[in-house]
């Protein structure tokens, strides 16, 4: 159809927009424990990241740094993982903090951290 718009490819119709502290550190966590890949990234300068990317097995998470105009925004996220215990320790082992250890769930196996960057993520096995 004429005129007819999409979403380009790599991109969902929702997607999370983080302003975090210290991105750089922030995108090694994400490839460290959720296997993300880097996406797209612009810096304002030498050390600040204007707007990032990372994507995790199909899904975009954007985000930047904070500084003085921009202040941190953190978010709390439900992510579906093969593996809820060894996605949890990698968590751990990465700087996250115990909210919920892994425990079996009406909805399946599942944990909770909270990441170096003040984000919650809610850790649960694919079905």
């Amino acid at each position: 159809m004429e005129g007819q718009k999409s979403i380009p490819e790599n991109y969902q119709r929702i997607m999370p927009y983080l302003v975090v502290k210290d991105g750089g550190k922030f995108i090694e966590f994400m490839q460290n424990v959720f296997e993300a890949t880097e996406q797209y990234k612009s810096m304002r300068d030498e050390t600040t990241i204007m707007h990032a990317e990372v994507n995790v097995k199909g899904s975009t998470i954007m985000f930047a740094d904070c500084t003085d105009t921009y202040a941190q925004q953190n978010a709390g996220m439900f992510i579906y993982v093969d593996s809820c215990d060894e996605t949890y320790q990698k968590a751990l082992d990465n700087g996250a903090e115990n909210i919920m250890p892994p425990a079996n769930q009406s909805y399946g196996r599942s944990a909770g951290v909270k990441d170096p960057f003040g984000n919650t993520w809610w850790i649960t096995n694919a079905i």
